[in-house]
């Protein structure tokens, strides 16, 4: 397959215009904000801060994710530290491409905590919100890579494969005669999108059928792991990764970011005092008003 459409669906000049790249972008995150919204109102929730914090945490979501494309060192000729430093006008080319999601993930994460700190609510609560539909928006915005011709694998003769045009391809496949312009690539965006949609209904049926088993902060982990676990293995379909001595950065940022996040959710749980498990006579009078505690605790010694 290639791509069917123009990357610029509005000319503005030649070579400026609306970009479907940011057309999808948009689209992903109206969609990720409006489960967001949907599931605070479930909870019985005002989803105005949904929206309410949107504009930041995208504000910071864009800055963190362009920086950390623009001070990556990928392989393969691809555009990265060594070319921004040469061309720093080109660092707010984001219509071109290059959002790296950690950078996205940090940043929109602290605008959410900024927003909601500020407004006197709870942070791991909006978070959890929002965990669902960030995975939502990966999911529909990754098909701009599609669009642009970027984020494709290694050769493949498997029927779903790319064909990428020679002005779009890395070094190490302008080849034309090793690599003739009908040889397929993996469609690595495609790989992501897939598993990004699933992780987005895997929490979202989380966050409904187990919610009484929740703690605040435990759906947003868990986009953490299940996003880190994922890109861990699509990372080996990216031949222009940025590396870190033998292993690609974004491989490495997982494994940290899975371990740490499964951590803290194991050990929230082992903590935690189950709700529906009373230790005392008291706390179940508490759960069972007009229950003396004598009464119950006498019931126990001769239950």
């Amino acid at each position: 397959m290639r791509p069917p459409l123009d990357p610029i669906l509005i000319h503005i000049t030649p070579t400026f215009g609306i970009h479907w790249y940011g057309i999808l972008i948009v689209s992903g995150i109206m969609l990720g904000a409006s489960y967001a919204a949907w599931r605070a109102k479930l909870d019985g929730e005002n989803p105005d801060h949904i929206w309410n914090s949107l504009i930041l945490a995208v504000v910071l979501g864009i800055i963190g994710a362009r920086l950390y494309h623009v001070f990556s060192e990928p392989e393969g000729g691809m555009v990265g530290w060594s070319y921004y430093r040469q061309h720093p006008i080109e660092i707010l080319y984001i219509w071109q491409g290059g959002l790296g999601i950690y950078g996205a993930i940090l940043g929109g994460i602290l605008g959410v905590v900024i927003y909601t700190w500020r407004a006197g609510l709870r942070p791991l609560q909006w978070l959890d919100y929002g965990a669902p539909g960030l995975a939502l928006g990966q999911a529909v915005g990754r098909w701009g890579n599609f669009i642009n011709q970027e984020l494709y694998g290694p050769p493949t003769t498997l029927p779903w494969g790319l064909i990428i045009a020679p002005g779009h391809r890395i070094d190490q496949y302008a080849d034309l005669v090793a690599y003739p312009p009908d040889t397929l690539f993996h469609p690595t965006f495609l790989y992501e999108s897939i598993y990004a949609f699933l992780l987005f209904v895997t929490l979202a049926l989380i966050s409904v059928k187990l919610k009484d088993y929740l703690l605040p902060g435990d759906i947003v982990l868990g986009y953490l792991v299940g996003y880190s676990v994922g890109r861990f293995f699509v990372e080996f379909f990216r031949p222009d990764a940025w590396l870190i001595g033998p292993i690609a950065a974004a491989q490495l940022f997982a494994v940290i970011i899975a371990l740490v996040s499964a951590a803290i959710l194991i050990i929230r749980h082992l903590r935690a005092k189950p709700a529906t498990q009373p230790d005392t006579p008291s706390e179940v009078a508490t759960a069972a008003p007009g229950i003396e505690p004598e009464v119950l605790a006498q019931d126990d010694v001769n239950g």
